[in-house]
């Protein structure tokens, strides 16, 4: 499953919706036609190319698989947060 999808840019996110709603949907393994479909139906136009490429990269794989690998991916990736202020944590005596 290692560079089953990458990283993917907002425009590629689209293709990848209408693929999991053709899953959603009963579509085992949906198609190029079907994943277009789907963006056809609210106006949107794929891009044949990275359709082509996202499906060829599921191609054959369990998509639960696909998706619980990236989830583990992402678990492991470093997360630094902004953090607060680092004030103190004693409450002002009211005036």
């Amino acid at each position: 499953l290692e560079g089953t999808v990458e990283c993917l840019s907002p425009r590629q996110m689209k293709h990848v919706a209408a693929y999991l709603l053709a899953q959603l949907g009963g579509n085992a393994s949906p198609s190029a036609a079907d994943v277009t479909s789907i963006l056809d139906s609210v106006g949107v136009e794929p891009d044949s190319e990275k359709l082509e490429k996202l499906l060829g990269s599921l191609e054959g794989k369990d998509l639960v698989e696909v998706l619980a690998a990236g989830k583990a991916k992402m678990a492991a990736m470093p997360s630094g947060g902004g953090g607060g202020g680092g004030g103190s944590s004693e409450v002002a005596p009211p005036i």
